[in-house]
C-alpha cells in the first residue's frame, strides 16, 4: 500500500511539474509584425521591431539598444523602454502607461494613453505631440528637454513637459 501511494505521489508530482503554465506568453520581435494578436511582446537587446496594426494583450518591453517603431497598435498594458536606442509610437492606443527611461530618442504622437507618459533621464530627442493622456505627462532630467505640444492631459504636465 505504501509503495502504491508513493508511486501515485511520484506520478502526480511529475505531471504537476510538466504541466504548461497558464500565464501569458511572450513573443520576441526582430523585424516586423503586422495585424496579429500577441500576449506580451519583447524587443530584445540591439534588435529592431516594427509593429503595424498589432494587438498586444499585455505589455511591450523595449530592451537595451533596441528600436521600436509601432504604428496603429493597441496595447492593453504598458509600453516600457529602458536604455533603448529609439521608440516611435504613432496613432496607437495604450491601456496602461508609456515609460521611457535612460534611453535615446522617442517620438510619441497622436496616441490615446490611459495611464501616464513618462520620460526620465533620456539622452536623445524626445517629441510628444497631440496625445490624449488620461494620467500625467512627466519629464525629468532629459538632455535635451522634450519638445512638442497639443497634448491633452487629464492629470498634470510636470517638469520639462509642463508646457507641452
Amino acid at each position: 500500500m505504501k509503495r502504491l501511494l508513493a508511486a501515485a505521489v511520484l506520478v502526480f508530482g511529475a505531471l504537476a511539474l510538466s504541466a504548461p503554465s497558464a500565464g501569458a506568453e511572450e513573443r520576441t520581435c526582430r523585424g516586423s509584425i503586422g495585424k496579429v494578436t500577441v500576449d506580451n511582446l519583447r524587443v530584445p537587446d540591439g534588435a529592431s521591431c516594427r509593429l503595424n496594426g498589432t494587438y498586444v494583450k499585455g505589455t511591450i518591453k523595449v530592451e537595451t539598444s533596441a528600436t521600436l517603431d509601432a504604428r496603429y497598435v493597441r496595447v492593453v498594458g504598458n509600453v516600457q523602454a529602458e536604455e533603448h536606442r529609439a521608440v516611435t509610437l504613432l496613432s496607437s492606443r495604450v491601456g496602461g502607461s508609456v515609460q521611457l527611461k535612460q534611453g535615446g530618442s522617442a517620438v510619441v504622437s497622436r496616441n490615446a494613453i490611459t495611464g501616464d507618459l513618462q520620460s526620465f533621464t533620456n539622452r536623445g530627442t524626445q517629441s510628444f505631440v497631440s496625445n490624449r493622456i488620461n494620467g500625467n505627462l512627466q519629464c525629468k532630467e532629459n538632455v535635451p528637454a522634450p519638445t512638442g505640444g497639443g497634448n491633452i492631459v487629464g492629470g498634470n504636465k510636470e517638469d520639462q513637459c509642463r508646457r507641452l
